[in-house]
């Protein structure tokens, strides 16, 4: 009786504990994504602080954060930008988030390089490695169709 009891409890723990397949699963977009088992994959993290340059200079605080804007568009239609966004006023002076879609540190410092802002220092920039899923960039689609206007 021990014994059955034992058998029946192994089973059930190992009934649920174990992984399940995900019926689900598209083996075809997780590849073009990228995505592991999990669907997830490594982004860079880019966190944008007030920089160093205190300029006052209207015009060219107007024409850096104007390349700014293009230069996430451009950044974001190409791939490479996948989610950018300020954050609300806080005591670190974060100022905003970008996660790019790419595997290296060095291209993604070569990448903020072509932000104005970035390499005019407005904006001094913490990056750091991010596992995230990999259908992250799909949603760029959706928003599309819900963003009344473009910047």
């Amino acid at each position: 009786m021990k014994r059955i009891i034992l058998i029946l409890f192994l089973a059930f723990f190992f009934k649920t504990n174990a992984q399940t397949e995900n019926t689900k699963y598209d083996n075809t977009l997780a590849e073009s994504l990228g995505g592991d088992d999990y669907g997830m994959k490594m982004y860079i993290l880019a966190i944008l602080k007030t920089g160093t340059n205190k300029t006052e200079d209207k015009e060219k605080l107007n024409e850096l954060f104007k390349g700014h804007m293009d230069n996430i568009n451009r950044l974001a239609k190409d791939g490479k930008l996948i989610v950018a966004g300020p954050l609300k006023k806080n005591d670190k002076n974060y100022r905003g988030i970008f996660i790019l879609n790419v595997k290296t540190t060095e291209e993604a410092n070569a990448l903020l390089l072509t932000d104005p802002a970035v390499k005019e220092k407005l904006f001094d920039v913490e990056i750091f490695e991010w596992y995230g899923s990999a259908a992250l960039p799909e949603y760029l689609k959706a928003h599309e169709k819900i963003e009344k206007k473009k910047h």
